[in-house]
């Protein structure tokens, strides 16, 4: 009877397997830079789901509608319009709209409470940007570090070899030595592309809310209008 073949690994165990093979030659920092890697597509999977919660790609239909409302007078019908709504857009025009009819409040008043708003909104938008900033900047550094790292461990070896040294040996120490910094660009380049992308988001939705926030403000409110005509 033929002895059964052993069962080839798949392709899932042969990954894992070199993954970890990869981590083992690194050292130290490659440790520090997976760590990284896990924290960034967390950072960008939150922060994609953040911006679609405070309706950064829905257009602001709602409050252009608003806008368009309170332009046309129907300020009761524009207030009616964002009622409820909890996104950035929708929250600033509701703020520079209930402003604008604070009998309390002059003008100047009015825009400073508005611009008080945005500037909580805004931040709101851009909460998590700065840990995907840091990601970017250390994740090459640390790449950088374990490659020195290994290069120095790489020609100790050499010397103690002496004039038996293999070159086969050095260069096997020096390209592992530069699997960090190969793991460390990897890191930096989705996560400094994804700050990109999500810092031109928050610089869209500023220039729609001040726009927005300008238009309300064109328009005097109807009380003060009625005030004026008195």
């Amino acid at each position: 009877m033929e002895p059964t073949a052993a069962p080839t690994p798949t392709a899932l165990h042969q990954g894992l397997a070199s993954a970890w093979e990869f981590l083992l030659l690194g050292g130290p920092a490659i440790w520090a830079i997976a760590a990284l890697s896990v924290i960034t597509v967390a950072l960008i999977l939150w922060k994609i789901w953040d911006l679609s919660h405070l309706g950064a790609w829905n257009g602001g239909r709602h409050m252009k509608r608003a806008v368009a409302q309170w332009a046309d007078g129907h300020e009761d019908a524009a207030l009616a319009t964002l009622k409820n709504r909890r996104t950035c857009r929708a929250v600033l025009a509701r703020a520079a709209m209930m402003a604008r009819r604070d009998a309390s409040l002059d003008h100047e008043a009015a825009q400073a409470e508005t611009a008080r708003v945005a500037r909580q909104v805004l931040a709101r938008a851009q909460r998590g940007l700065r840990p995907l900033e840091l990601i970017a900047t250390i994740a090459p550094l640390l790449g950088l570090l374990g490659t020195v790292m290994g290069m120095i461990a790489a020609f100790q070896a050499l010397q103690q070899a002496g004039a038996k040294a293999d070159p086969a040996t050095l260069a096997g120490g020096i390209w592992e030595a530069l699997l960090t910094t190969a793991a460390g660009m990897a890191v930096a380049i989705p996560a400094s592309m994804a700050l990109s992308w999500f810092e031109s988001v928050a610089d869209r939705l500023r220039h729609e809310m001040e726009d927005a926030a300008t238009r309300i403000f064109l328009r005097p409110s109807q009380d003060r209008a009625l005030k004026a005509a008195e």
